[in-house]
């Protein structure tokens, strides 16, 4: 009993949020989005540094400065597309939106560890692949709430197939 009412307390708190300060409800969509990101980095970091450079990698890699300031752009659209489809969001469509992007947060999240952190490649790219498959499946529930929300988690698709691309073909070179 004590469980259920602390939900229903939460729920009408975050539904006043919603209400009174959007603002606020979208500054905790960026924070979340790059709580995700932090973690990211912080098994990127080193790797970048000490392991990656001894990979194998194609001609079309990226330099190692691009991945910030994409990705920091990315963070943002894709939080900013949660968020609208928060506010506009007073379905069941909605939640499972909001649950795919959490999904999507959470494969995001692990690539970096298994890629980086674990130094496996293999592990990365199955990763990948169920990560690309979410966020496809976000977008199509998104789309559902909000043409905005959806159109603004398309260029996050357009880099992870870029990313799974190069993931791909990384595997196959040091495999």
């Amino acid at each position: 009993m004590h469980i259920v009412r602390h939900v229903r307390i939460v729920r009408e708190r975050m539904i006043v949020m919603k209400q009174s300060a959007p603002w606020l409800s979208l500054a905790s969509f960026l924070v979340i989005t790059f709580a995700v990101a932090g973690f990211g980095s912080y098994f990127t970091g080193s790797s970048v540094a000490t392991w990656y450079p001894t990979l194998s990698k194609p001609t079309w890699t990226p330099p190692n400065w691009a991945f910030s300031p994409v990705w920091t752009v990315l963070y943002v659209m894709m939080a900013t597309a949660g968020w609208i489809v928060w506010m506009r969001g007073r379905s069941s469509s909605a939640a499972v939106a909001l649950g795919l992007f959490a999904v999507q947060l959470v494969l995001n999240a692990a690539w970096s560890w298994l890629f980086f952190g674990m130094r496996s490649v293999a592990a990365g790219l199955v990763d990948i692949a169920l990560l690309w498959c979410a966020i496809l499946a976000t977008i199509i529930a998104f789309w559902r709430v909000s043409v905005l929300a959806g159109a603004l988690m398309m260029p996050y698709l357009l880099w992870v197939s870029y990313a799974a691309a190069l993931n791909f073909v990384i595997w196959k070179m040091n495999g």
